[in-house]
């Protein structure tokens, strides 16, 4: 049931600096932290893709990671993506674990280590005419698979949510895996299909928003009948209680348009959070508060705290924070660290802000050469370890393709 809590158009807002700033607090500063050091080497592109799942183990000791050899072309039903990880803690070795038919460029297989968990992993993969999951254990090696594939997993390691990787190849081929044709190619918003729940014990299965159901939520700020319908970056909130999505209507010729919601596990309460359709990347502060870079008529483009299931909206500092970027918030929730995408000379910024002082740290620019552009770019969208003491990115400034380097931030956090 589609829940609208108030007005839109009379969104509580307040301007200023949020993490307990006041308007007038003191001026920004940023600074230049350590650079950063290549954890895989070539001949074999090595990367792990999206920002919001643990590549970390629970130790901090081995950090995840996949591999090819080829670069700048989609991938086809039969190439392979190799599945390993680095062993921080003995120059960087390499310990090669398994292997995927499920994966695109830009979030891979979906691979990351299970919640709660101290030594499985999970990703995608393709079993006959079906996406399915892996669980692996990567000390005792024993494996068990799911009956479909997944997108987000609650931090309780419980239950999953999963979008249509079919359909989402036909329509934006870098999130979704080949392999598999899409029954329902071309309708605009099919009733069969949308987000799945599913049991990560048992695997029982169930469609809990269809497309249809996101389709005919009103759209308050212009038209969005017709067109092909479909989600992507579905996100568990930190409790486990809600998870976050993004609905998306691609037109030919037009840039899609991206409006956030938010739902119960069973797919019940279903909140617009962001409703002019201009939602881009994001992440969970806490388990009532999303971080965003979106518009809103007081910044326009900017950083902005939605809560949910309410209508309050909150600026995060658009003086330093100026850019769209892979966002997320450092164990604490005091440091946010995010990226920036390649400007003119095609650098890319990492960089950590402290909410506190306003402080901005940069973690280096890193050229991305231009034939790394569209489905087959390389975002460096940073990931941290669990103590929030080591950052790892995936960049291709290195002149051997795509790899995988580690930055030290520890001490940065301690003179905090």
């Amino acid at each position: 049931m589609y829940n609208r809590t108030g007005s839109f158009s009379r969104r509580t807002f307040l301007g200023g600096v949020t993490g307990g700033l006041l308007a007038n607090a003191a001026a920004p500063r940023t600074e230049q932290g350590p650079r950063a050091r290549a954890i895989t080497h070539g001949p074999r592109f090595h990367w792990f893709g999206y920002y919001d799942k643990f590549q970390f183990d629970p130790t901090n000791r081995y950090a995840l990671s996949v591999w090819n050899t080829f670069e700048h072309r989609s991938p086809t039903a039969d190439d392979k993506l190799g599945i390993g990880m680095v062993d921080l803690e003995d120059n960087e070795r390499w310990i090669e674990i398994a292997e995927t038919r499920a994966w695109n460029w830009h979030r891979t297989c979906n691979l990351q280590w299970l919640p709660g968990s101290e030594s499985e992993i999970l990703f995608n993969d393709r079993e006959g005419e079906r996406f399915v999951c892996r669980i692996l254990d990567v000390k005792t090696k024993k494996k068990r698979t799911l009956p479909r594939p997944v997108s987000a997993v609650s931090p309780d390691g419980k239950w999953a949510v999963a979008m249509d990787y079919k359909r989402l190849f036909d329509i934006k081929p870098e999130t979704g895996y080949a392999g598999l044709e899409d029954p329902y190619e071309g309708i605009s918003a099919p009733d069969e299909i949308g987000i799945w729940h599913m049991d990560m014990a048992s695997g029982k299965r169930k469609l809990i928003i269809s497309f249809a159901d996101m389709a005919a939520v009103p759209f308050e700020h212009g038209d969005w009948t017709g067109g092909v319908h479909s989600c992507n970056h579905l996100l568990i909130s930190p409790d486990s209680q809600r998870f976050v999505f993004l609905h998306k209507r691609n037109v030919a010729g037009k840039r899609p348009g991206s409006r956030m919601f938010t739902a119960d596990p069973d797919g019940g309460n279903l909140h617009l959070v962001e409703p002019y359709g201009k939602t881009s990347h994001f992440i969970w502060r806490d388990s009532r508060n999303l971080l965003l870079w979106a518009w809103h008529p007081s910044h326009e483009w900017a950083y902005y705290i939605f809560r949910d299931r309410s209508d309050h909206v909150e600026a995060v500092d658009p003086e330093v924070l100026t850019r769209n970027g892979h966002c997320n918030y450092l164990p604490g929730g005091r440091w946010i660290l995010t990226d920036t995408g390649p400007d003119e000379k095609r650098m890319q910024e990492v960089y950590i802000y402290d909410t506190k002082t306003r402080r901005k740290v940069s973690l280096g620019f890193y050229h991305t050469p231009p034939e790394y552009r569209g489905e087959w770019r390389c975002d460096t969208t940073p990931r941290y370890s669990r103590d929030g003491r080591k950052v790892i990115f995936d960049s291709p400034h290195g002149g051997n393709g795509r790899q995988m380097y580690l930055v030290d931030i520890g001490p940065i956090i301690d003179q905090a």
